[in-house]
């Protein structure tokens, strides 16, 4: 006689409750399919002569998706630069850069850790355009973001060098000149015209 079919999941856990069985086809449909629906399951056909079970595995995968992109980052010479990106995925998603389309390695400054992006002591050769790229088996994705280096002149606006009185003889002075500047500036000091020699005092 035409059997009787019917689903279960092999691993004892429930069908979804969203799950809709269509008996007189022997169809099991399941909308909006998520991780947690993903198993083993077997369709049972039974009759008065015995039955039969056959298994299938229903795998949840998904493409890379972006949660945090990169952004565009201007940084003085000397300074250090940091970008992380992520992406969800399944199977989880594995990450690379590259530096104007070429791929970057890590070395020397440049330093990469799965989505993470830092370069130490930027220079003006650093200056260009990066990507983040996430990817699983089943897609990948790109996050740009482009790196801008400035150099900056030596700014004394908003450093003050203060005028001192000296109040006890043979005191200790001391002069702080930390102007903002990039690359780090060289330092020379003057007294008047007259430019001052480190000496025993």
């Amino acid at each position: 006689p035409v059997p009787t079919i019917s689903w279960r999941r092999a691993d004892g856990k429930q069908l979804p409750r969203k799950a809709r069985r269509h008996r007189s086809s022997g169809l099991l449909e399941i909308p909006n399919f998520q991780q947690e629906d993903a198993g083993l399951y077997e369709c049972v056909a039974e009759n008065i002569r015995g039955k039969n079970v056959a298994r299938g595995q229903l795998t949840f995968y998904a493409q890379p998706s972006w949660t945090q992109q990169i952004r565009d980052v201007r940084a003085a010479i000397e300074e250090r630069v940091s970008w992380e990106c992520r992406a969800s995925g399944r199977p989880k998603p594995s990450y690379r850069w590259l530096k104007d389309g070429e791929p970057l390695l890590p070395q020397g400054r440049v330093q990469l850790e799965q989505g993470s992006l830092t370069i130490a002591n930027v220079s003006l050769s650093d200056a260009g355009m990066y990507q983040c790229v996430a990817e699983n088996r089943h897609g990948v994705i790109f996050a740009s973001a482009e790196l801008s280096v400035i150099a900056i002149g030596p700014d004394f606006s908003k450093t003050l060098l203060k005028k001192l009185t000296l109040v006890k003889v043979g005191g200790e002075v001391i002069i702080e000149c930390k102007p903002k500047a990039s690359p780090r500036p060289t330092y020379s000091w003057k007294k008047g015209k007259d430019i001052l020699r480190e000496n025993e005092r």
